[in-house]
């Protein structure tokens, strides 16, 4: 009898990592109850390699923002290849600070917050993150051009994601 409930167990994990790679989710909990006294606890998730390249990036652009200061010429075919391959990797990259659905409006129907080509000034709110009922206003970290808009209204957003580039 234990050997069946192992079995059954097996397929049920196995069933549970082919809901996670079937739905692109990152984490799947489940507890499972047999009897008053016997249940199954199981965590499925899978490593994300753009949170580690994320939290790579984060020390990266300020070592390369000297960089620009110094040599005019040189940063920016450096740039615009980090802007092809990664997004995030770009030293104007705005990354999400939370998890949350992406508005880059206030309301429908209104205009954006910020598009591609306005000027922005530090501060400046460039789009809201809605997480847990909660809007979070995201500011510009500094003076620039919006260059690239990366997300589309309404989009969920992970921690760490390329938002914007603003140069």
């Amino acid at each position: 009898m234990a050997k069946n409930s192992h079995d059954g167990d097996v397929a049920f994990v196995k069933a549970l990592a082919e809901i996670l790679k079937e739905n692109d989710l990152t984490e799947l909990e489940v507890m499972r109850e047999y009897g008053e006294d016997d249940s199954l606890n199981v965590r499925v998730s899978k490593q994300v390699n753009v949170v580690q390249q994320t939290m790579a990036a984060a020390p990266a652009a300020p070592a390369s923002a000297p960089a620009a200061s110094a040599p005019a010429a040189a940063p920016q075919p450096a740039s615009a290849a980090a802007t092809d391959d990664d997004p995030a990797q770009h030293p104007g990259a705005v990354t999400s600070p939370m998890v949350g659905t992406c508005y880059l409006q206030a309301e429908p129907g209104t205009p954006p917050f910020a598009a591609v080509g306005d000027k922005v000034t530090e501060g400046q709110t460039l789009m809201i993150i809605e997480a847990m009922k909660t809007m979070n206003h995201i500011p510009a970290p500094r003076a620039g051009t919006v260059k690239r808009v990366l997300v589309e209204d309404g989009t969920p957003v992970e921690f760490g994601a390329p938002l914007m580039i603003v140069e």
